[in-house]
């Protein structure tokens, strides 16, 4: 059996790859922090919901942060890894809209004014990056564009 390529995306999938932990992103980054709320929102079922939520939780995508004591009830809110996500939500939903929606169900605006058009830029030099722009270079070593030497 060959080890699969090292590689940051999968590990990322591993956290937020499933379509209820996206969802849930969704309705934090929206302001939906409880439970029910997430689940109406989601449609996710109540036992993978909570799974989602906890295994956010364990990886420091949200933290739990009580809102009541009797009973005991909490709410959940990004941590900085998990806002560092939004911009890849923002990004797929980008996706989504243009090659998925008639219409785009949810438009951000910008602070200018203008609907949000997501686009990667060289934080370096600030030019707007497209595919023919960018070479891998792979630093783990014996792996290569072929995989593993």
């Amino acid at each position: 059996m060959t080890k699969p390529r090292p590689c940051s995306i999968a590990d990322a999938l591993g956290v937020v790859g499933e379509k209820y932990s996206l969802l849930v992103l969704r309705e934090v980054f929206f302001g939906v922090r409880r439970f029910d709320a997430i689940a109406r929102n989601t449609g996710a079922p109540r036992d993978i919901l909570a799974s989602r939520l906890r295994r956010l939780v364990e990886a420091g995508v949200l933290e739990k942060v009580p809102y009541s004591e009797r009973p005991a009830r909490f709410e959940y809110c990004p941590t900085e890894a998990g806002h560092d996500l939004r911009p890849v939500l923002i990004m797929l939903m980008s996706w989504g809209d243009r090659h998925l929606a008639d219409v785009p169900p949810t438009v951000f605006e910008h602070s200018c004014g203008a609907d949000l058009d997501p686009a990667v830029v060289c934080r370096c030099c600030g030019e707007e990056v497209d595919s023919s722009a960018i070479t891998a270079r792979f630093q783990v070593p014996g792996w290569g564009v072929e995989g593993a030497a």
